[in-house]
């Protein structure tokens, strides 16, 4: 079958489109972006930044541009599309994006940092500059990790177990007000029915993951793959035996870990071990 033609002439890529429609729709009314941005409320550069696709802003502000609009639910059904789009991760990451948001179950043990699916803007923020981003570049990569949150909310969002090693809460931020923010979203976390958080106390020792960060999905089809990472590479895990090996190991550990209640207290613990930073 011949590729489908485009009709409309717009782009067909998400984040492109987001920024094409908002700019279309901005000078169909004949408004410029101070003229938007009194009626809306945020400020006239955030506008800017949106048309360019530098940005993709909120969902709370795509509402309520589709109320300025009158497009209920067109801007920000753009937006879904445009901060769910694989194509904006790196090539080896791109299949595993796709099989997450397709996922019906998921359970994770991280070594190294908290899980992205449960990083707040600004953790994304210093993990991803570590790896050399900046400035547009950076902001563009922390808003597509941070907008995968959205995976875990809503009555139909599938179950996702987390478990990490003590040693990813025993490295904080530098930013003390930051760390306390981190802390404070994996309790609100905890929280929610479809979310389980278990602890790997540095007791336990030795055991068949040590080094290794891995995400397994459960999919429609009934099958299991996993993603495996590292500090320097990640890998997709789809041939049977290798996953087994995989759950059979991540069994293990989790039996060695503490149970969600008590790996609930043990971070309240850590977030009350963090000092409030001074009052000015």
């Amino acid at each position: 079958m011949p590729p489908r033609r485009v009709i409309t002439g717009r782009s067909q890529e998400p984040r492109r489109r987001y920024a094409e429609e908002l700019r279309l729709l901005r000078t169909a009314r004949g408004e410029s972006l101070r003229d938007l941005a009194k009626v809306v409320g945020w400020d006239a550069s955030l506008f800017g930044k949106l048309e360019s696709g530098a940005t993709l802003g909120s969902p709370e502000l795509a509402e309520a541009l589709d109320q300025h609009y009158g497009t209920p639910g067109l801007l920000l059904a753009l937006w879904e599309l445009a901060v769910g789009d694989p194509t904006q991760f790196k090539e080896q990451y791109r299949r595993y994006m796709l099989l997450e948001s397709e996922a019906v179950n998921l359970w994770h043990y991280g070594v190294s940092t908290i899980h992205g699916l449960l990083q707040t803007d600004a953790y994304a923020h210093e993990v991803l500059a570590l790896g050399g981003a900046s400035g547009k570049e950076l902001d563009q990569q922390v808003e597509a990790r941070t907008g995968r949150r959205k995976l875990l909310e809503g009555p139909d969002a599938p179950p996702f177990r987390a478990l990490f090693a003590e040693t990813v809460l025993r490295t904080p931020l530098r930013d003390v007000a930051a760390w306390r923010e981190q802390l404070g979203y994996l309790l609100e976390a905890t929280e929610r029915p479809n979310i389980t958080l278990q602890v790997l106390p540095l007791s336990s020792g030795l055991h068949g993951l040590v080094s290794t960060d891995v995400m397994f999905l459960r999919l429609l089809n009934g099958t299991t793959v996993a993603y495996t990472e590292n500090a320097h590479r990640g890998e997709l895990v789809e041939e049977n035996a290798s996953v087994e090996r995989l759950l059979r190991a991540y069994d293990a550990v989790r039996d060695l870990a503490l149970s969600p209640a008590e790996s609930r207290k043990f971070v309240l613990r850590m977030l009350e071990e963090v000092p409030c930073e001074p009052s000015t």
